[in-house]
C-alpha cells in the first residue's frame, strides 16, 4: 500500500558524482490470471484430468475455459476445470512476485554507497484506548492507556523504532481512511513506555526500544504509567438528547497535581469499577478528544437507573407578531437512598430571555440555560419557568 509519490531516497555520506535519474515502482505481481494474460499469442502447454497434453499458441482466456491453436491449425477450447496443469516456457518480462522499488541513477564512480529510504504506505493506523477503574467510595480513578497499533499495510516491520503523532493533521484529498486524527512514523532503531515531547503544533510519542510490528498485526503497547488522579460525578439533565433520563458523569482535571498532567490523544475510555468479589464490571465506555495538560475532562458514563425526569411544554401564547412565551415544567424524581445535584441544561434557539423561574438559573451561553437542582433521598423536584422568544 505504499504512496509511490511519496518517496524519498537520499545516499548517506558523499554524494558527489551520483545523481538519481528516474524511480519505478513496479507492481505487475505473478498470478494464473496475468501470466494467461501475458502469454496471449504464445505457447503454452495444458494437462487434463485424464493426463492428456494439448499444446498449441494460446488466444484467449475467458469465461472458465482457454482458447488454443493448436500447430495443425485447428482452434481448442479446453474448459479450465478440467485442467489439472499449466506449464509456462518462463516468467514474463514485467511480472515481479512482490512490489518492489527500482532506481536508475548516472555515477562517475564504482562501489558500494548507503543510502536511507523513507516513504508513506497506508494500512497502517494506531488509537489510544485507556482502562479506568473506579474506587469503590467513587472518589478515585486508577487509569491506563494503550497505544492500539494495526499493521495492514502488507509488510513487516522488524526492530522498527516506533514514533506517534497526535493531533488534527491536515491532508489533502484524497485522505486514507485513519482510525486516529494522527499519524505514525517508523524509523530504524533502544526502554518501556512512550516519551512524549510537543512537536510541531502536535505532540509525539516515542518509543526509546526497538519493536516489531508484523503485517496483519494489532499491537498494544503501554502508553504511560498508569495513574490515580481524583474524580468527580455528577448528573446531567438534557433532555433534547434524553426526555426521560438523566446522564452520569464523571470529571477529573489532566494536572500533574491530579495524578495526570500528560497530553492525552483522542481514544475510547472504557470505566470499570471492582464488585466485592474483586471482579470488574464495566460502568460505560465515551471517546475523549485530544486534551492538553491542565484541561478538565467530562466523560459521559452511561444514564442513571434511579433518576427519572420529565419535561413538559405546559403552554404557549403569541404575544404579537414578532413575540410569544412558552411556559415549561421539568420534574426529577430522585429514587436513590443519598440527596443529588442535578444539572439541568435546557437548548434554546432563537432570540429568548427567561421571564420568570421557580429555581435560579444561568445563561451558560446564547442556546443553553442551565439550572442546578439538589434533590433529597426519595424526593421530587420541579422546575417551572416561562421563556419569551423574539422573532427578528
Amino acid at each position: 500500500q505504499i504512496d509511490a509519490a511519496s518517496v524519498r531516497f537520499d545516499l548517506v555520506g558523499s554524494k558527489d558524482g551520483v545523481s538519481i535519474l528516474e524511480q519505478n515502482y513496479a507492481y505487475d505481481l505473478v498470478s494464473p490470471e496475468q501470466m494467461y494474460a501475458k502469454y496471449i499469442d504464445e505457447e503454452i502447454e495444458l494437462i487434463d484430468k485424464e493426463g492428456k497434453l494439448y499444446t498449441g499458441t494460446l488466444l484467449a482466456f475467458s469465461g472458465g475455459a482457454v482458447t488454443l491453436k493448436e500447430k495443425s491449425g485447428r482452434i481448442k477450447i479446453v474448459r479450465m476445470d478440467n485442467v489439472v496443469e499449466t506449464n509456462f516456457p518462463s516468467l514474463p518480462e514485467g511480472l515481479i512476485t512482490r512490489p518492489t522499488l527500482f532506481w536508475q541513477y548516472n555515477s562517475d564512480l564504482a562501489g558500494k554507497l548507503n543510502c536511507n529510504v523513507a516513504y508513506q504506505t497506508s494500512g497502517m493506523n494506531w488509537s489510544a484506548e485507556y482502562v479506568g477503574v473506579l474506587s469503590a467510595d467513587e472518589k478515585n480513578l486508577d487509569l491506563s492507556g494503550w497505544a492500539s497499533i494495526n499493521n495492514v499495510s502488507g509488510k513487516t516491520f522488524a526492530d522498527a523504532k516506533l514514533k506517534l503523532i497526535a493531533g488534527d493533521i491536515h491532508r489533502a484529498a484524497p485522505a486514507p481512511k485513519k482510525a486516529l486524527r494522527g499519524g505514525m512514523a517508523l524509523a530504524e532503531m533502544g526502554y518501556a513506555g512512550f516519551e512524549e515531547k510537543a512537536f510541531f503544533e502536535y505532540h509525539m510519542y516515542t518509543l526509546p526500544r526497538k519493536a516489531t510490528l508484523k503485517d496483519k498485526e494489532i499491537k498494544q503497547i503501554s502508553l504511560f504509567e498508569p495513574a490515580t488522579t481524583s474524580v468527580t460525578k455528577g448528573f446531567i439533565y438534557r433532555p433534547e438528547r434524553n426526555a426521560t433520563r438523566v446522564e452520569v458523569a464523571l470529571k477529573f482535571v489532566n494536572s500533574a497535581a491530579a495524578g495526570l498532567g500528560m497530553p492525552l490523544p483522542e481514544g475510547r475510555v472504557r470505566l470499570f469499577q471492582a464488585d466485592e468479589d474483586g471482579s470488574l464490571v464495566l460502568l460505560g465506555e465515551d471517546i475523549i478528544d485530544h486534551t492538553p495538560k491542565n484541561e478538565e475532562l467530562d466523560l459521559m458514563v452511561g444514564y442513571a437507573f434511579d433518576i427519572i425526569a420529565e419535561e413538559t411544554l405546559l403552554n404557549q401564547r403569541q404575544i404579537s407578531s414578532r413575540v410569544d412565551e412558552r411556559d415549561y415544567r421539568i420534574k426529577l424524581n430522585n429514587r436513590k437512598t443519598e440527596a443529588v445535584s442535578v444539572k439541568v441544561e435546557k437548548r434554546l434557539n432563537g432570540y429568548w430571555e427567561v421571564v420568570k423561574a421557580n429555581l435560579e438559573y444561568n445563561k451558560k451561553d446564547a442556546n443553553t440555560l442551565v439550572f442546578n437542582v439538589p434533590i433529597e433521598a426519595d424526593q421530587s423536584t420541579v422546575i417551572e419557568y416561562t421563556v419569551r422568544f423574539t422573532r427578528r
